[in-house]
């Protein structure tokens, strides 16, 4: 089909975001190399900063995404119009993400979480911008929005996200839909479905997949977030069952009516926290480029933010020590305690990159 990047995965790319064409080559290059990137849902500088030097350290390529959620609180929460804080928090973390990105030598996917029917609008202004970026820059804001109307009809759904992508895919732009349903809550995004059940909902049928790419690839690039019974957030042992063969078939599937190899399309793993390594190395070999890891990555931040407080209570209540008399700046200093979730963040995409096998494999010249 169209839209896919010509094989040979040893072209380098710019530093930086990548868009259009370098986006295409990028994922040509996870597929064919047999690695993903993971994609971390981020809130602030210190979230994105903390994404990016892990992502150097590893010399791999990464993907930051903002859900509604962590744009509007970009964006402030004291901003009393919520809807322009969600609009403009999106795009100050993009421009900021455009403006450091190249300095840390590796190529960044920007890319928004989870926007629902009521979250259309977010999209559309978010193209808005986009478009205006593209006549300033020549590049769009974003490599790639993501639509998760899962819950609506197959029909419904495949319509309203060939609308978006006729906007999208002039400014070379793709975009990421949703077929079956993930469980659980994403930033007030989810499905109240049975975990621990054996339930349909949860479980993507090829014959929906192969509907969705007869009719969007033709119009632009799109992923695949195709449900193999993942679910966000962690839950315990045996209560998510995860099927990668669905994936392996949904492939086939469309390579067989339409072509474009052993993996056609680009497969996005959604709810990759706290899932089985083997289940994750199955689902990357057949074709996930993309694993979003955000509950996770919120508890490594906040696990050494609360273990620097209890190694410093006093700092934490008293400008000076009441017994000692001596300043306590030097601890409640805003730099120190947030700069040890930055490293906690680091830490856990540390493994991250190991368990995809991304690491050392940035396409960054």
């Amino acid at each position: 089909m169209n839209h896919i990047a010509p094989s040979g995965t040893s072209t380098k790319l710019k530093p930086g975001v990548v868009t259009g064409q370098d986006y295409l080559t990028l994922l040509a290059a996870c597929r064919e190399g047999g690695y993903a990137l993971p994609a971390v849902n981020v809130v602030g500088t210190n979230s994105i900063n903390a994404v990016m030097e892990a992502a150097a350290k590893n010399k791999s390529d990464v993907i930051i995404q903002l859900s509604n959620g962590g744009a509007r609180f970009f964006g402030g929460e004291g901003c009393p119009d919520a809807d322009a804080a969600r609009v403009l928090g999106a795009v100050s973390a993009a421009q900021h993400v455009h403006t450091l990105a190249a300095a840390y030598g590796i190529c960044v996917v920007l890319h928004t979480d989870h926007a629902d029917r009521s979250l259309l609008p977010w999209i559309n202004k978010l193209i808005d911008h986009g478009e205006e970026h593209m006549k300033r820059t020549g590049k769009p804001l974003y490599s790639s929005h993501m639509i998760d109307l899962s819950a609506e009809p197959l029909d419904v759904n495949i319509a309203e996200c060939a609308t978006v992508l006729k906007r999208m895919a002039p400014l070379g732009m793709s975009l990421e839909i949703e077929l079956g349903v993930t469980g659980g809550e994403e930033d007030g995004i989810g499905h109240d479905v049975d975990e621990s059940a054996d339930n349909a909902h949860l479980y993507t049928q090829p014959e929906d997949v192969l509907k969705a790419w007869e009719v969007l690839s033709p119009i632009g690039h799109i992923t695949m977030a195709a449900s193999f019974g993942n679910v966000h957030g962690v839950y315990a042992p045996g209560n998510v069952k995860l099927r990668p063969e669905i994936l392996k078939a949904s492939q086939e599937a469309v390579s067989a009516k339409f072509g474009g190899g052993t993996k056609p399309m680009s497969l996005v793993f959604h709810g990759g926290s706290g899932s089985e390594k083997d289940k994750i190395a199955e689902a990357v070999s057949y074709g996930v480029f993309k694993m979003n890891i955000d509950t996770d990555t919120q508890f490594a931040f906040s696990e050494p933010v609360g273990a620097y407080v209890d190694a410093n209570p006093v700092a934490f209540k008293h400008q000076i020590d009441p017994a000692t008399g001596k300043p306590q700046k030097k601890f409640y200093d805003p730099r120190k305690w947030l700069r040890a979730g930055e490293k906690g963040v680091a830490k856990r995409l540390d493994e991250a990159f190991a368990d995809l096998g991304s690491a050392g494999r940035t396409l960054a010249g």
